[in-house]
């Protein structure tokens, strides 16, 4: 290699590779973004301080505090309601180069790590269940998330829904599950079965005009149930089981609507084949 082309190599690995000066500033929708980076964030710091508090003061043993779950699970619907608003905002005003990648990364955080999280918190200090199975429950959550967030970058329908249940969905489904039931065999299934759902084929409509604003209602209701959760507990958690109950028939529906809605496409066609014949 001549020092010319040693110069011109190093020239070349020296010149910027991406946006620069004011391109390279952050957008409004951007900020949202790291809005629900944060708040994933700051859940798994309130999960964390709850066990290691209560090991402190119990001399090793751990019972997960409600209280906690509670200000973690509203950290993250504050979380989803920034996703929500993060695409309608970039849409609105001008979107970064690098909006796409750091939506991506943020839901990692929020709807990937810290669910997962939350279920190591819930099953995986009661000896109700091996500690084991709980991490594998937990990890294929993170997984799935990964999968369906990588999935969803460059896999598009032809519908323009979303293929697999949208991962902030799946992380709402996951938490409706540790408040509703106690850590068990059954239970765990039922967070793997969400973790299947997010990198299932099965679609799922997207939120937009009158739905985004359901689903904006919905995350303020769910909000407020916390809320009232966690100021009164002695008003008991009958309303914060009837919104996680809820948000687990929703779930539940969606699929069955769409096989019931391809049996119904594929009948008309052999109707229509038929008649054709």
């Amino acid at each position: 290699m001549t020092a010319a082309d040693a110069g011109s190599w190093q020239a070349d690995e020296d010149e910027p590779r991406g946006p620069v000066g004011k391109a390279f500033r952050l957008s409004a929708a951007d900020s949202l973004s790291l809005g629900n980076a944060v708040c994933g964030f700051l859940a798994v710091c309130v999960l964390a301080y709850s066990a290691i508090q209560q090991l402190q003061v119990d001399g090793g043993r751990f019972t997960p505090a409600p209280s906690y779950f509670a200000t973690a699970i509203v950290l993250l619907l504050i979380g989803a309601t920034c996703d929500l608003f993060d695409g309608l905002v970039a849409r609105r005003f001008r979107a970064s180069a690098m909006g796409a990648e750091l939506d991506n990364l943020a839901d990692v955080i929020s709807f990937g790590f810290a669910p997962a999280f939350m279920v190591v918190i819930w099953g995986g200090f009661t000896g109700q269940v091996p500690f084991m199975a709980v991490l594998a429950a937990a990890a294929t959550v993170l997984v799935a998330g990964v999968v369906r967030l990588a999935r969803f970058a460059c896999v598009k329908t032809k519908s323009g829904d979303f293929m697999g249940l949208p991962i902030p969905m799946g992380a709402m489904t996951v938490i409706s599950i540790v408040l509703l039931f106690q850590p068990s065999i059954w239970s765990l299934l039922a967070v793997l079965g969400v973790a299947w759902l997010m990198v299932s084929r099965i679609e799922y409509p997207k939120p937009k005009g009158q739905l985004a604003a359901v689903v904006l209602g919905w995350i303020l209701v769910n909000v407020a149930f916390l809320t009232f959760w966690v100021a009164w507990p002695e008003g008991g958690d009958l309303p914060i089981k009837i919104g996680a109950t809820m948000q687990i028939a929703l779930v539940a529906a969606i699929p069955l609507r769409m096989l019931f809605y391809k049996r119904e496409q594929r009948r008309e066609s052999q109707r229509v084949g038929h008649y054709k014949g």
